[in-house]
């Protein structure tokens, strides 16, 4: 643009610059038009040294162009002009960041602030010290004798090792022994990796599962053994093709265990029969096709004495499990009724892993058969309506409960004959809080007094109702005698119905009559002590209500009871079961966590994708026509069509499939595919070179790359630790084995008895404790090296035997550990940055959404049912994954846990607070947004500040964590742009007021409730501003802040 063009431009006055009567607007405030009463558009106010001219690079023919009229300046506009220089901003799609100086942190005080969020398992101290470790060992053993001898966990037992210790007698009768064959243990490794220590579903599941793993492990072997001796050319290559074989199909069934968590009973299977068929005895001359059998017929005998023992001693159809998920989470939630300051922490941790736990309860449930007195559609409606209690209890915020403080000697006396209520006397004297004025302290007084008698018996009815649930459902499930509650807790659910009902009903009513008191003015809300009485009595009535629908749920269960056991067939999705397995499967295949953690990340990823992947399109200014035509009003907000199971017909294309395909290959599921086949066809060679045939078959060598195939794990990649306790329970099984064949002298009782000594303990740490791999490892290596003991009748000598065999499987253990360091290595304190990181964004995306769907809606599209709960089942998903992340914390290095143990806290706080700010909008109704479009349009330019701010530092601080990058020093201030949104609210509500546009009933509603949601609401993205700077705070810890000592140093910056 020339110059002379751009002084005419900015000479053209707004009055005079028209064409046919209709002023000649250009860029942007074509769009940004102010809205009169009379017209269509608003918006503020378009400058004259608007950038819009500056911006504008259309060539114009002279011809059209206006003559310059200039006109005189009054003292204003010569004012604005010598302050602004003729420019101001339209910021139609951006927003003023407000930087401010960075408080100074005290490193040391911020990480006294992070222990105490800390889980105690790391709080403790140098763990591996004399002095700590033999006093754990002592206690971790008296622990597990308590456990066994006091409860369940004993019948599980006894099944698990009676199974075995049936197929192990049985191995050493030596006809049985003999018409088996040598490889008669298989037997009883079969009974080892599907115990009887299961519910009758999940044994008849891992029955069916690891016959069909074995069957075709032992097919595809056989063709390949077919393959390599099929001509002669073949035979003179047979190791080469079998080691393809080998490779091609642990490397199918590595990437199916990864993908599909189901299977794994089967793959694991698959994985031992395919080793045994290509590494046992091969040769290129001829094909033992005998030993199918000798493996085959023993695996199908353990897994019927297992499915025998599990139907007949003390069986389990699946209502035991689902007894104890209930009756626990019947417990947390009655000490979430009970919360105190000091246990908030832990009792909301507690509160949001049973949200969790009810869920997988219900999978458990259905996804085998179970037969019980349940039907699993009540389970699921009955799981919907506990989570639904927990969110109520989650929102009793511990700062809002008023705690009693023996020094405020007025506040004590608030009830002179009785004891005061704990809930309902306020810490006025908190650093954080102003001193009050006795009119102030009045009203706390009137109000606290009212409420306090009717709440204090809300709640106690809610504990009773609770209680008597609790009580109902486990005498329906036959447990109570076992679990509880006590005989005098009552089961009188109708009668608990209708006195929590009436508490509710008392409870509106005082709050009704304190609001329409005189005694309350007006503008109570000046007083935050009194709102927040008010504000923590709405959280108790939607418990209240919660738990009441609860109690009906109950109550019709109660009366629809059966008095017979029925059979209820898996209900649960095909596509959603390969994702999932029973709660022994996931005990048993170790890394517990790591499994749901993943998969519950993905199921996120989803949700937050369709969220976040919707192009935004803003809203059609009204009665613009030509924009509503073809305009998309779904724009970027979270509602309940955008948590169906639909892709849009874009994403069915052939190409997007194959695309897919392609990036999923490049996932970690195909590189745990890649070198689990790597570490086991290279532990493999020795079986194909016909010089070692005779020490590799002698000494059963292959089992050592069974035990790599074992240990190796899609997402758990083992630590010093792992590897010392792994290699010491295949030596300590080895060594066992060899004392109990020497004691004797090869006698079967003797052998016996050393195995009930050394199996009891290894069997419990495979099915029962945390440490089940090296519980599997010690349990594997004793059945083999004893059993061949057996078979090999002393030649070659004991001794011999341990030492080989213990050798072998200690390689590879050790391989598998080595490999998962090594190649592509999963490192835990890696996945748990980058999960925190994906946690901040997708607070970021959820935040966006509420704040567009909840508080800033048009007219007419109000939320809908549909869209609340399609936002309590993206809450639900964060929830777990907020649960799981914090557990998903292995270590193979020097680590500080503080600060991530901090920043997930934030986090959660952080999510917190959004839920808490819809809950309070679907109430808050200020008239100044929606009806009042002036207002609204006014407030445009801070609430966009307000909300990209925050947008703003949470991109930017998750962008840092996942990169591991310093986080720039300076950001946005989201306090400050907040607190001008608030100033600016206040300006625009005594406007409101004194305006006289209010009716009466809006004025009436005003004084009662507004106020109070107004409080919580606005403290609620209040809060999520504080949790922001926590957030920074911690982050800043971790990565570290990037100052002015990067490459960009003053010295390189152009000076002038």
């Amino acid at each position: 643009m020339a110059p002379s063009d751009t002084k005419a431009d900015n000479a053209v006055s707004s009055e005079e610059n028209t064409q046919n009567g209709e002023p000649a607007e250009t860029g942007f405030s074509r769009l940004l038009r102010r809205r009169s009463p009379g017209s269509r558009y608003h918006a503020r106010n378009p400058s004259v040294g608007s950038l819009d001219r500056i911006f504008d690079t259309r060539a114009e023919p002279q011809a059209h162009r206006l003559p310059v009229v200039q006109k005189s300046m009054t003292s204003e506009d010569k004012h604005y002009a010598n302050n602004s220089y003729g420019v101001a901003e339209l910021r139609d799609g951006f927003f003023d960041a407000v930087f401010l100086q960075p408080e100074e942190v005290d490193f040391q005080d911020l990480m006294k602030q992070a222990e105490l969020t800390l889980p105690y398992a790391f709080r403790k101290k140098d763990p591996l010290s004399v002095r700590n470790f033999l006093p754990k060992q002592w206690h971790e053993v008296k622990g597990v004798v308590r456990r066994v001898t006091t409860t369940r966990a004993g019948i599980r037992l006894l099944k698990s090792f009676l199974s075995f210790f049936i197929a192990f007698v049985l191995c050493l009768i030596s006809p049985v022994q003999a018409r088996l064959g040598r490889y008669s243990y298989v037997m009883v490794i079969s009974t080892i990796l599907n115990h009887s220590g299961r519910t009758l579903g999940a044994q008849v599941d891992g029955t069916i599962l690891t016959i069909l793993g074995t069957a075709t492990g032992l097919g595809w072997g056989a063709f390949g053994l077919w393959v390599s001796t099929a001509t002669g050319t073949a035979r003179v290559g047979y190791g080469g093709i079998l080691a393809v074989f080998l490779f091609l199909y642990i490397f199918a069934i590595a990437c199916l265990r990864s993908y599909y968590i189901r299977t794994y009973q089967a793959v694991i299977c698959a994985g031992i029969a395919i080793s045994y068929t290509c590494l046992a005895e091969v040769s290129g001359t001829e094909v033992s096709w005998s030993k199918l059998l000798a493996y085959g017929i023993p695996w199908v005998l353990g897994q019927a004495i297992s499915l025998v023992v599990c139907f007949a001693v003390v069986p389990d159809a699946g209502a035991r499990p689902l007894a104890v998920a209930l009756h626990q989470t019947f417990d947390v939630m009655l000490d979430g009724l009970g919360l105190t300051r000091s246990e908030s922490l832990r009792t909301r941790r507690r509160l949001t892993q049973t949200f969790v736990s009810i869920s997988q309860a219900y999978r458990d449930l259905v996804i085998d058969f179970s037969i019980t007195l349940f039907d699993p559609k009540d389970v699921l409606a009955l799981r919907n309506l506990i989570q639904g209690v927990i969110r109520a209890l989650l929102s009793l915020h511990s700062e809002t409960r008023l705690l009693d403080r023996p020094e405020d000697e007025p506040l004590n006396r608030l009830r002179r004959d009785r004891s005061a209520f704990d809930e309902f006397v306020v810490e006025i004297d908190e650093k954080d809080h102003f001193p009050i004025s006795d009119e102030e302290r009045k009203l706390v007084k009137f109000v606290a007094g009212s409420l306090a008698e009717p709440t204090e018996k809300l709640i106690l009815s809610m504990k009773s109702a609770l209680q008597g649930c609790d009580a109902v459902l486990m005498e329906m499930c036959g447990h109570r005698q076992y679990l509880g509650p006590p005989e005098n807790v009552s089961d009188d659910v109708p009668g608990a119905l209708v006195k929590l009902r009436r508490r509710i009903i008392a409870f509106s009513n005082c709050q009704d009559n304190v609001l329409a008191s005189d005694t309350l003015p007006p503008n109570y809300a000046e007083s935050p002590e009194v709102v927040k009485l008010f504000a923590y009595c709405r959280p108790v009535h939607q418990a209240a209500t919660a738990i009441e629908a609860l109690l009906v749920k109950v109550n019709e269960m109660q009366q629809r009871k059966t008095k017979h056991l029925k059979f209820h067939p898996p209900s649960y999705p095909f596509w959603k079961t390969l994702h999932r397995s029973n709660a022994q499967v996931r005990h048993d295949r170790g890394g517990v966590t790591a499994g749901s953690y993943f998969k519950s990340f993905s199921d996120i990823a989803v949700i937050i994708q369709k969220i976040k992947s919707r192009d935004f399109q803003p809203l059609p200014r009204q009665n613009d026509k030509s924009t509503e035509k073809d305009h998309d009003t779904s724009y970027a907000t979270m509602t309940a069509d955008e948590l169906e199971d639909e892709w849009s017909m874009r994403k069915n294309h052939v190409r997007h499939q194959i695309w897919g395909l392609l990036h999923r290959l490049q996932g970690f599921e195909t590189r745990f595919g890649l070198k689990t086949a790597a570490i086991t066809s290279l532990l493999s060679i020795p079986a194909w070179l016909p010089q070692n045939h005779g020490w590799w078959d002698g000494y059963e060598v292959w089992w050592g790359v069974v035990m790599a195939w074992l240990i190796m794990g899609p997402r758990t990649g083992g630590n010093v630790q792992d590897l010392f306790t792994r290699s010491l329970c295949a030596v300590l099984g080895s060594l066992w084995a060899g004392l109990s064949y020497a004691a004797g002298d090869g006698n079967p009782y003797v052998i016996a008895v050393f195995a009930v000594i050394f199996m009891l303990p290894m069997i419990y740490r495979y099915t029962l404790s945390t440490h089940p791999r090296s519980g599997l490892v010690g349990c594997i290596s004793f059945t083999v090296v004893s059993l061949a003991e057996v078979a090999a009748q002393g030649r070659p000598s004991p001794a011999t035997v341990a030492a080989t065999h213990g050798v072998a499987m200690v390689v590879g253990v050790v391989a598998s550990i080595i490999v998962n360091w090594v190649l592509w290595p999963f490192v835990a304190r890696h996945d748990l940055r980058k999960a925190v990181a994906a946690m901040m964004f997708y607070c970021s995306i959820v935040y966006r959404s509420i704040v567009s769907r909840y508080v800033y809606y048009e007219e007419g599209d109000e939320p809908t049912k549909e869209d609340i709960q399609a936002s309590e089942i993206l809450e639900g998903r964060l929830r777990e994954g907020f649960g799981l992340t914090r557990h998903e914390i292995r270590l193979r290095a020097p680590f500080d846990p503080l600060p991530y143990s901090a920043l997930i806290d934030a986090c959660e706080r952080f999510f917190e607070y959004i839920v808490t700010a819809r809950q309070a909008s679907l109430f808050y109704h200020p008239h100044f947004i929606r009806d009042n479009t002036e207002f609204a349009a006014d407030l445009l330019g801070h609430r966009r500040d307000a909300i990209a701010t925050i947008l703003t530092n949470l991109y930017v601080l998750s962008g840092a964590l996942r990169a591991d990058r310093k986080v720039p020093k300076y950001l946005p201030s989201a306090a400050a742009t907040r607190k001008q949104l608030l100033d600016r609210m206040r300006v625009l509500e005594a406007e409101l007021a004194a305006s006289g546009r209010l009716s009466a009933d809006e004025k009436t509603e005003g004084k009662k409730w507004a106020q109070i949601y107004s409080h919580s609401y606005n403290e609620s993205l209040t809060g999520c501003v504080e949790q922001l700077e926590e957030l920074e705070k911690f982050t800043k810890a971790i990565v570290g802040e990037q100052g002015f000592d990067c490459a960009f140093t003053d010295e390189v910056w152009p000076t002038d």
